[in-house]
């Protein structure tokens, strides 16, 4: 070998081409990381491509509009936020207080995986009723999860829609409140928690009446 060939710089490996899946998971975990540094204000499709190190029409091809890409971040965290409870459910023994438990741990763990991020994401789903509606089908999903596993603790009479939203409610502020530092992760999951097991006994008591 000559002393050319052996100072020679190595021949690069041909890049990768990641398959669809692959692109898209990269892109959301850029775009994921640009509302948590910046603000979902700054989320827009021209500035995730420049961040991904990829061509304006992949991101384009990929989500078509902003509205797309935020609709694709709320769908990633409810499909992380399903899989986690879905787990802890399977595991979980078949009592109020478990399941309860189980409900209340996963909510919160799932937000505070997501840091700030996920408040951002979601006003931003409430900014256009587009985008709101979507944001609200992902709700009643949850709702309906929720409903399922615990209706069966409330002598099957069932749980009312508003009792439901209003755990909804406590379980976001709780959880907002915990990923901003006001309160612990575990003060929100043990108060959300007794809500979820006070809801669920008040329904069962009204219908003992």
């Amino acid at each position: 070998m000559s002393s050319t060939d052996e100072n020679a710089p190595p021949i690069a490996a041909p890049r990768r081409r990641l398959s669809r899946a692959d692109r898209q998971r990269q892109l959301l975990d850029v775009a994921w990381r640009l509302v948590r540094e910046e603000g979902s204000e700054a989320l827009t499709l021209a500035r995730l491509a420049d961040q991904a190190g990829v061509t304006k029409p992949i991101v384009y091809d990929h989500f078509i509009t902003r509205s797309g890409l935020l609709s694709a971040l709320y769908q990633d965290f409810d499909a992380r936020q399903t899989a986690l409870m879905d787990a802890a459910l399977d595991a979980s023994e078949p009592t109020l207080q478990s399941r309860s438990r189980v409900i209340a741990e996963a909510f919160v763990e799932c937000v505070l995986l997501q840091g700030r991020e996920i408040p951002g994401v979601s006003a931003a789903l409430s900014s256009s009723p587009e985008l709101e509606s979507i944001k609200r089908e992902y709700e009643r999903l949850f709702l309906d999860k929720c409903r399922a596993v615990l209706e069966p603790f409330a002598d099957n009479r069932g749980l009312s829609q508003a009792s439901l939203r209003a755990m909804l409610g406590a379980a976001e502020a709780l959880s907002d409140a915990a990923a901003n530092g006001e309160i612990s992760a575990d003060e929100a999951k043990q108060e959300l928690f007794v809500s979820i097991v006070a809801m669920v006994n008040r329904a069962a008591g009204i219908a003992s009446n």
